[in-house]
């Protein structure tokens, strides 16, 4: 995304974070579609997952394609032509948004592991700082996807009265073992890589071996068995195209990991990732009631659609149940829809034809 596609927001200062400290001249990047109603009643927040941009489709400052381009835009599943779409890089973030790559004002140098824990309660705050800083006193609709979904949850729970109807994807009130065990490896395959040096890198000296595990893991959990199976079964590389290593890659199974690694690596700071993927383990909707149906029951939203997908095995659909019932218990009407997609936990980026026929009519109906 061309830097002058961003748009920025300078949060208040100075901006106070859940465990502790605040940060000084913070801001965070975010992009919008579609025209503000003179009611302001139209605006859709969208809050993303852990690595992608505020660019979720492209628009006049930047035509070229966002991460969610067929979801979003004149016509599509969601309407620009109806709707006020804004998608904010969230905090914490190297995508334009204050993280730990950002300069500390107070040094002049990067944060890195100075900047302060970050917990996806300061992320909903930014993004309702700048959702209020545009005007904007309710939200026609908050929708969050995977840590934009928890993320979202936060908003709700801090910010009651301040969103009318909400779309959650595949997503969770709190992490499960499986999903925190997952990104504990990946956190751990970062540090041990020797360039980390506690976070002290530059682009020579750069974590890639860690970071590419990290990818490759991720990656895995992503997607589901039965689509791997379907897409590579057991063939292996072309012997042109293996490595001269005997333990290196075979597979074409192995060679697409490493393919989405080299893509991933440069492209998202190491330091960003650990404090993101922390602050998603951290998050827990029970802390505000004392149990995860209690928490959720607090949020306060007239309407409601869950989405979640059957092979998702980093976001269950029983965590999918889990929300549906609790916004439901909060006198929400709720939607719950489960989807067969076989592309598990990454079906909400490709499989746009069944996710966003179940958005649209979500909101057609608003």
């Amino acid at each position: 995304m061309s830097a002058d596609a961003r748009r920025y927001f300078d949060l208040s200062s100075p901006f106070p974070m859940k465990r502790g400290g605040a940060l000084s001249g913070a801001r965070v990047a975010y992009e919008t579609w579609g025209t503000l109603s003179p009611a302001r009643d139209n605006a859709i927040l969208i809050l993303t997952g852990l690595s992608p941009s505020a660019h979720a489709a492209s628009n006049e400052a930047d035509p070229s394609p966002g991460w969610w381009q067929d979801m979003l835009g004149p016509g599509k599943h969601i309407d620009t032509d109806r709707w006020y779409v804004i998608c904010v890089n969230t905090l914490g973030s190297c995508k334009g948004s204050t993280g730990p790559a950002s300069i500390d004002p107070a040094s002049g140098e990067p944060y890195r592991l100075r900047f302060p824990e970050l917990t996806l309660e300061d992320a909903a705050n930014a993004a309702f700082e700048l959702v209020r800083g545009l005007g904007i006193e309710r939200l026609a609709c908050l929708l969050g996807n995977s840590m934009g979904g928890m993320t979202a949850l936060a908003y709700l729970i801090q910010h009651p009265g301040s969103v009318r109807s909400h779309v959650s994807i595949s997503t969770a009130p709190q992490a499960q073992p499986f999903a925190i065990a997952i990104r504990s490896l990946q956190r751990e395959a970062i540090r041990l890589d020797p360039n980390w040096n506690e976070g002290h890198y530059d682009e020579a000296h750069y974590p890639e071996t860690g970071m590419s595990i990290a990818r490759k893991l991720g990656v895995i959990t992503y997607r589901s068995a039965m689509e791997w199976v379907g897409r590579f079964a057991r063939i292996r590389l072309e012997s042109d195209q293996r490595e001269d290593d005997p333990f290196g890659v075979e597979f074409q199974i192995e060679s697409y990991l490493a393919g989405h690694a080299r893509r991933f690596v440069r492209s998202f700071d190491p330091n960003c990732y650990l404090y993101l993927s922390r602050a998603s383990d951290w998050f827990d909707i029970a802390e505000y009631g004392g149990s995860v149906a209690a928490g959720l029951e607090r949020i306060a939203v007239e309407r409601a659609l869950v989405i979640g997908v059957e092979t998702d095995i980093l976001f269950p659909l029983t965590q999918q149940q889990e929300i549906a019932d609790g916004l439901a218990a909060g006198g929400a009407e709720v939607d719950l829809v489960a989807l067969d997609s076989p592309q598990g936990h990454d079906a909400f980026l490709v499989d746009i034809a069944r996710f966003g026929a179940a958005i649209a009519a979500f909101l057609g109906r608003m």
